[in-house]
C-alpha cells in the first residue's frame, strides 16, 4: 500500500493512528482515532482489515451515540469524508457484496484508491501521468458509491453500535464467535473452512426457541427460531450468501428468519447458503424492512455484528440511508 501511492504521489500519513500502521488495540479505540482524525481534517480513511475493523471504523465516521433518542440515528462527523476499503480479514464480506460476490485481491482496492485520490491532479502533471498532445495531463476520475449503515442497539438499549455490513443472532452469532477465539493453526485455513468447523458444536446443540420479530412497528410476529440474520449486505459468515438480493445502497435491511426447522435441515440448509439456495426453501423467508426488532421469550439470543460480539436480545436495528462515502 505504501509503495502503491507513493509511487502515484499522492500525500498520505499512516502513523496518526498510532505505531506504524496504525494498529489499534480494540474496536473501540479504532472508532475513537477515526474520529479524532476525521476532526483533525483527514478526508480519506483507508482501513486494512476485516469486516470487524472496517466496521469498527465505520463507526468513527459517527459521533458517538450516547444521549441520543430511541428514534434518533447518530450525526456524521464529516459528511464529506471517505471510506476506503482494503480488505485483508477472514471473510471480507462487506467487500464481497460491493463486488457482487467476487472476492477481489487488496491490490484491486488499492487501484481504486489512488486513483480516487490521484482524481482532478493539476495541469503540471506527476510521474506516470497520462499527456494528451497539447501537453495537458489527463485527469483520473476517482469516484464514490453511497453505502447504508446500520445503527443498532442489544440488550434492551443498554449497549448501541454502528454496524456495516450484517448482525446475526441465535446460531449465525455463536459461530462466529467461535471463529473469533480460534487458535493460530486453524487461522491458516480459509475463511469458509473457518466458519465452517466453528459451526460443528453450535448445530450439534440446535434448539428452536420462541422468537418475536417485528418489522418497520407492523406488530410482532412469533417464530420458533434460532437463526435471525438483518443484513445490510447480501454476503456473510465467510461468503455465505445469506441475502441474495441485499444491496448496500436501498435504504432497506434484508432480515432473514428460518423457522420450525430440525437440526438436519439446518445442516442442509447450511450446505446451500453459499449459493443461496436456502431461499428455494419454504421455512426460509427473507423480508425487507427500514426497522426491526427482535426478542426472544424464552432465554436470550446472543449477537453479533460484522464478527464482534454484540451483546443479546432484545435487539432493534435501524438503516441509516447512504450514510457512508465508500471509495469505489
Amino acid at each position: 500500500m505504501r509503495e502503491a501511492l507513493e509511487h502515484a504521489g499522492v500525500e498520505f500519513d499512516a502513523g496518526w493512528m498510532g505505531a506504524g500502521v496504525g494498529r489499534a488495540a480494540s474496536p473501540e479505540e479504532t472508532a475513537a482515532r477515526v474520529r479524532e482524525g476525521l476532526r483533525a481534517g483527514y478526508a480519506t480513511v483507508a482501513v486494512v482489515g476485516g469486516d470487524g475493523t472496517l466496521s469498527a471504523a465505520a463507526a468513527g465516521f459517527f459521533e458517538r451515540g450516547e444521549g441520543l433518542k430511541d428514534e434518533e440515528t447518530p450525526r456524521a462527523v464529516n459528511r464529506e469524508a471517505a471510506f476506503a476499503v482494503l480488505p485483508a480479514g477472514t471473510g471480507d464480506d462487506f467487500a464481497r457484496g460491493l463486488t457482487g460476490g467476487r472476492r477481489e485481491p487488496v491490490e484491486k482496492w488499492i487501484e481504486r484508491l489512488v486513483k480516487y485520490c490521484r482524481r482532478g491532479v493539476d495541469e503540471k502533471g506527476a510521474a506516470g501521468d497520462e499527456v494528451d498532445g497539447k501537453g495537458a495531463v489527463e485527469n483520473v476520475e476517482g469516484t464514490t458509491r453511497e453505502a447504508d449503515v446500520l445503527w443498532a442497539s442489544a440488550d434492551a438499549g443498554r449497549r448501541r453500535f454502528v454496524c456495516l455490513n450484517a448482525a446475526s443472532l441465535g446460531i449465525g452469532a455463536e459461530v462466529t464467535s467461535r471463529v473469533a477465539a480460534q487458535g493460530a493453526s486453524l487461522r491458516l485455513l480459509p475463511g469458509e473452512a473457518r466458519f465452517a468447523l466453528a459451526a460443528v458444536r453450535p448445530i450439534a446443540a440446535w434448539r428452536n426457541r420462541r422468537v418475536r420479530v417485528a418489522l418497520d412497528g407492523a406488530g410482532w410476529e412469533e417464530l420458533r427460531t434460532n437463526f435471525v440474520v438483518v443484513c445490510n449486505g447480501a454476503y456473510a459468515g465467510g461468503g455465505m450468501n445469506f441475502a441474495p438480493g441485499a444491496q448496500t445502497d436501498d435504504g432497506l435491511l434484508d432480515v432473514v428468519t428460518v423457522s420450525d426447522i430440525s437440526r438436519a435441515g439446518i445442516v442442509r440448509e447450511m450446505s446451500r447458503i453459499h449459493r443461496g439456495g436456502h431461499v428455494a426453501n419454504p421455512k426460509v423467508r427473507i423480508r425487507r424492512a427500514a426497522r426491526v426488532g427482535v426478542e426472544s421469550l424464552e432465554d436470550e439470543l446472543m449477537i453479533e455484528a460484522d464478527g464482534d460480539f454484540r451483546g443479546h436480545t432484545p435487539a432493534e436495528f435501524v438503516i441509516m440511508p447512504s450514510a457512508l462515502r465508500v471509495v469505489w
